[in-house]
């Protein structure tokens, strides 16, 4: 008897949990495609009594004039910005979590890279501003790529180092004893065996990317590098806005990182779980 109320307030507890996520999704899909009559009509209907799905269309479209010329250039900067980011990000959060993970006594240098990411990032605006400005990269899709490193780094590092101590050293050395170099046992032994690690890890740090708002808000000035969070903002700037709309690119910006949670779903599952037990 207790198990199965154990097991009915389990599914309970998922079903809310799904509930209070996927509710707030449902609704703006609804605003998304409901005219503006519907939207401001007390009270308020929850379905609409006419399916509007053109402002899909024109977000989907480079037409000049349309809102989709902003949008989806600002989705390719975003994509390109995050992407790049990350993949920069893990090049080097891997061999430097390898390190403090292998090598003792350096953890200091490891804390104070976190000490310095939990800074507020309106501390680093100025001085981050001048260097962009002397290398002339204010608004640059580098410029960005580079500060957001700053910041995706010292969490990857973090991330990984704990995810290569839960790694059993014993296969390592067996590989050294074996005439294997340092950099040929992380790239044989070490990474295969990291993977999941490395995908979840790739995932948070894409989203880091991906989500900012602040840095792209202030190193960018025009559609050249802005990212799609600036963009979005940018659409509840005039004084009729399209609720509708915004909804519309809500459901739009939420696509890629769905599907790179689909993606990488068994990796994220098991990245999170490893380490949790040792031994």
């Amino acid at each position: 008897m207790k198990q199965k109320i154990r097991l009915i307030l389990r599914y309970l507890a998922a079903l809310v949990l799904a509930v209070s996520i996927l509710a707030p999704l449902l609704w703006m899909f609804l605003m998304s495609v409901s005219s503006a009559a519907d939207l401001t009509r007390v009270p308020l209907e929850w379905l609409p009594r006419q399916w509007d799905f053109s402002r899909y269309a024109s977000l989907l479209t480079l037409e000049e004039g349309k809102p989709g010329a902003l949008f989806l250039h600002a989705l390719g900067n975003s994509l390109l910005v995050a992407c790049g980011s990350t993949v920069i990000s893990l090049l080097l959060a891997i061999p430097a979590a390898y390190s403090f993970s292998r090598y003792p006594g350096r953890d200091i240098w490891l804390f104070g890279g976190l000490a310095i990411y939990m800074v507020p990032p309106v501390a680093f605006v100025l001085p981050l501003y001048f260097i962009l400005e002397k290398l002339t990269l204010l608004n640059t899709h580098l410029g960005l790529i580079l500060v957001y490193c700053s910041m995706i780094i010292p969490f990857l590092t973090w991330m990984l180092k704990n995810q290569f101590d839960a790694l059993p050293i014993d296969i390592e050395q067996a590989a050294r004893l074996d005439g294997l170099r340092y950099w040929q046992v992380l790239l044989r032994i070490t990474l295969p065996l990291a993977k999941p690690a490395l995908g979840a890890s790739a995932m948070f740090g894409w989203l880091l990317a991906w989500d900012e708002f602040f840095y792209a808000l202030l190193f960018t000035n025009n559609i050249n590098a802005q990212t799609l969070p600036v963009t979005i903002a940018g659409f509840t700037a005039g004084r009729a806005t399209d609720d509708g709309l915004i909804a519309a690119v809500g459901i739009l910006a939420a696509i890629p990182p769905l599907f790179i949670a689909l993606w990488l779903q068994k990796t994220l599952v098991s990245g999170l779980t490893a380490g949790g037990s040792k031994g």
